[in-house]
């Protein structure tokens, strides 16, 4: 018989919340408290995992200033994912936690060793993001003046994984033996080094802590360009992906495997989540009604402003909010994001662009409705798509507590009921969860 559940998974950053909203606490205090207790709710809805996005910069781009982005605390102030994921770890036992971290921010024995720690302090459920930074004003924090071209950034990624892997292999599974009656606790002859001498990176070795319960955390990344593409079907263990409705789902997933196939890798080690921005109500006219207010509020269009200039450093406050883009844009930075956001030919005013990006920057699929009718068309576009999962978000990554328990106590039991997402976990691994669908 068929498995026709998929994953579900869930986007977010360690920011404040929905601060301008009745129920917002805006981040105080910032001891994670609001996001560990959010990791529980996900857990008792039997998510997969829980993501924490992250970038290393104040933006200053949108109006070439900082003021703005603190003003609306957009993407600005934001903690460090790592602790986080751990305290969320701590305090769950079955979800995984996933941190953003970059490859040009870490040096890979740091991150090696990093997220070594995690998997074993979580017991097994670390997941690392796999990102290559794509703003200037982050550069400038890590002693460059910008950042290399992307085709470089790809090249010292794929040197990097190359790097942390063999890291990650440095002790062999059963090289800690304990042996208390003749004082060994681990047998040196598999331990090793890695003596890596590449083009960008030196890296002797070995790691320094013991084998973690995965042996590596479980590696997620979001590439969207046909180089994306190859190092996400390379290195993966789960895609993130913004797709066009159903078509563009089914295109990415299947492109994904052919290329999967293509280097000899088995496609269903390969899980495709597509990022959801679900707009829930007690009946379609409520959702609906929800959805315009959020999206044509009098902040909205700003927010979403100051975060797309922050990931494509082009400062759009030099443009008429009633206007179409004068120009087809280009970007160093995040590209793909760009041309979704833009729309080139399609005559919209950057008004109009913003609140489609707000809404649907973040979103494969429009879903606006009852948690019943959310999740029908949920069901049916994973059937057309052939899987894997969703991870939901929300417009410019800010969440409160009712849309989480709109979410959790609203949407997943409508999905349970349909038998398509899991109602219990059957693995201590978060590879294992990811791998059993």
């Amino acid at each position: 018989m068929a498995d026709n559940r998929f994953h579900l998974a869930w986007f977010m950053n360690f920011t404040p919340d929905e601060w301008r909203e009745p129920f917002g606490q805006g981040g105080k205090p910032w001891d994670g408290q609001f996001y560990i207790e959010m990791a529980q709710a996900l857990e008792r809805a039997c998510f997969d995992l829980i993501m924490i996005e992250d970038k290393l910069m104040v933006p200053e781009t949108y109006g070439a200033s900082r003021d703005l982005s603190l003003k609306h605390a957009m993407m600005v102030p934001k903690a460090d994912p790592a602790p986080l994921a751990v305290a969320m770890g701590m305090a769950t036992q079955h979800l995984g936690v996933v941190a953003t971290m970059s490859t040009m921010a870490y040096p890979p024995f740091m991150l090696a060793r990093l997220s070594s720690t995690i998997d074993s302090l979580t017991k097994g459920r670390f997941g690392w993001n796999v990102v290559t930074s794509a703003e200037d004003l982050m550069a400038k924090n890590f002693g460059m003046d910008r950042l290399p071209p992307r085709e470089d950034r790809y090249g010292m990624a794929e040197e990097y994984m190359e790097v942390v892997g063999k890291l990650f292999e440095s002790w062999e599974p059963d090289a800690v033996v304990l042996d208390r009656a003749n004082g060994i606790y681990a047998d040196g002859s598999k331990v090793h080094s890695i003596d890596h001498k590449g083009t960008y990176y030196q890296v002797r070795g070995p790691l320094n802590t013991v084998p973690s319960p995965q042996g590596r955390p479980c590696y997620l990344q979001a590439g969207a360009s046909p180089r994306g593409r190859d190092f996400a079907a390379r290195h993966a263990d789960a895609i993130v992906s913004v797709a066009n409705g159903v078509a563009g789902m089914k295109e990415f997933r299947d492109d994904i495997r052919a290329r999967a196939v293509k280097i000899g890798r088995d496609p269903d080690e390969i899980k495709v989540f597509f990022c959801i921005t679900p707009s829930l109500g007690e009946t379609e006219e409520e959702a609906q009604a929800r959805y315009r207010r959020v999206t044509m509020s009098d902040n909205f269009a700003t927010d979403v402003l100051i975060s797309i200039s922050a990931i494509t450093e082009i400062d759009f406050a030099q443009f008429d909010l009633d206007k179409p883009l004068p120009e087809k844009l280009v970007t160093n930075g995040e590209s793909g994001t760009l041309d979704k956001f833009q729309q080139w030919g399609s005559g919209k005013t950057l008004r109009e662009l913003a609140a489609d990006g707000g809404g649907g920057l973040v979103s494969s699929l429009e879903l606006i409705g009852t948690p019943a009718q959310v999740a029908e068309k949920m069901g049916e576009a994973m059937a057309e798509v052939g899987g894997d999962g969703f991870l939901i978000t929300t417009p410019v990554l800010r969440v409160g507590r009712r849309y989480i328990a709109e979410i959790t106590d609203g949407l997943v039991p409508e999905l349970q009921r349909r038998g398509l997402v899991r109602s219990e976990y059957k693995h201590q691994l978060l590879r294992d969860n990811l791998r059993e669908f």
